[in-house]
């Protein structure tokens, strides 16, 4: 059997001259693929007489601790390790390869599930009480799941610089001294590279074997037609063992392990803190369209329509603070609040603590141009009342600095 502290989760993003990572303070991640396939029948036979297979569909979704670090939504977003601030639209056209390394009880490794060119298309942001954890919440979607195993068990990435001409030369492995020799593909004769990358500048495209570069198995070398100077190849393959003196998944010792509700401060209409919250929930959708084309059985257009940012804050009925930001009136005595002009320009901005004591700032979500959409109270017998009240905006951003 394979245990979940056995199974190693990993980011390779797509875009970009960005290095892989692990996934960090995963809590569960699961996998739900859709074959999409339809029966062919005819009138006179009860028998189906054959299946017809569409693209599949696949649904990856995961759940993390709250640990300060923009790493992950970076990877995500196919961003390099500068970058201090991401909104919606950075995640339009990333993709990322989410890996897991298998190992079972007996410490025998069995091989790598491979989730290929996974698009964001939902994260959340959720503290379910005083006392929670702030979690972070992901839905991935794709087309496709790859189970390497015996002899391709290991997936492979490594980087190379061109130096620039025609039909340029790289050693893609050094027999196993460092990196491992290319194992064939068992589907598709004479194919030993699973994936060829090509960043020049600020764009990314994949190499067509045979037209944009060919492997020679008994050389180990890729040659790429033409390259120029600065190119960044990103060369991904399958083998028998993994990169000597690496490790798919090295645990993060320096970022927190975990972060909570009272390690947070959350502001409306920017200078507003917010007192009394009991819970808070943020869903942030991205409409995506992706499009296929006659003549061809792959994706071949990647796009987000549209983008849905919903907040619910969750509070104990003491005073209507929240509801004088919302009119307008806050920090004002005003003796009438009506729902109806509840203003449509409003803030939040949740910010994320190293500690309780909120010395030491980690990161921020930001919300801008919110509506209020709804505003429920509860009233239970022999107990407190209780009060919701929700937003709704088409933007966010995560930073790393506190401005």
């Amino acid at each position: 059997m394979i245990h979940s502290s056995k199974w190693a989760p990993r980011l390779y993003p797509y875009n970009g001259d960005i290095a892989p990572a692990e996934i960090d303070r995963l809590q569960d991640l699961t996998g739900d693929i859709t074959l999409n396939r339809e029966k062919i029948k005819e009138i006179g036979n009860a028998s189906t007489i054959d299946w017809r297979k569409r693209i599949p569909s696949l649904r990856l979704t995961g759940r993390q601790l709250e640990y300060g670090s923009l790493e992950f939504w970076r990877k995500l977003a196919n961003k390099p390790d500068s970058t201090i601030s991401l909104d919606l639209d950075d995640f339009k056209s990333s993709m990322v390869d989410v890996c897991g390394y298998k190992t079972d009880d007996d410490n025998t490794f069995l091989g790598t599930v491979q989730y290929p060119k996974m698009r964001l298309s939902r994260f959340g942001l959720d503290i379910g009480d005083p006392e929670a954890y702030i979690e972070r919440s992901f839905d991935l979607v794709g087309e496709n799941e790859i189970i390497w195993e015996n002899a391709n068990k290991y997936f492979i990435y490594r980087k190379f610089t061109a130096s620039g001409g025609s039909d340029e030369d790289f050693t893609i492995s050094d027999g196993g001294t460092t990196y491992p020799d290319p194992i064939e593909d068992p589907d598709n004769s004479s194919t030993y590279l699973v994936r060829v990358l090509r960043v020049r500048g600020t764009t990314t495209t994949e190499l067509v074997e045979g037209t944009d570069y060919t492997y020679a198995a008994g050389t180990l070398k890729m040659t790429v037609t033409t390259t120029v100077v600065g190119d960044v190849l990103k060369v991904y393959w399958t083998a028998g063992s993994y990169i000597t003196g690496e490790d798919p998944f090295t645990p993060n010792t320096v970022d927190s392990s975990a972060l909570s509700a009272d390690m947070c401060s959350i502001y409306l209409a920017t200078t507003n803190y917010l007192y009394k919250v009991q819970s808070v929930g943020i869903d942030a959708t991205l409409e995506r369209r992706d499009y296929k084309e006659v003549g061809s059985s792959s994706i071949v257009q990647r796009g987000v329509k549209d983008n849905t940012v919903t907040i619910t804050l969750g509070r104990m009925l003491e005073s209507y603070t929240i509801e004088e930001v919302l009119r307008g009136v806050g920090g004002e005595t005003y003796g009438k609040i009506d729902a109806r002009k509840y203003e449509d320009d409003i803030s939040l901005v949740v910010k994320v603590y190293s500690d309780d004591t909120k010395s030491t700032f980690k990161c921020r979500y930001d919300f801008s141009n919110l509506s209020p959409t709804g505003d429920s109270a509860n009233v239970p017998v022999d107990e407190y009342i209780t009060r919701n009240v929700t937003l709704e905006c088409d933007n966010c951003t995560i930073k790393s600095t506190d401005v």
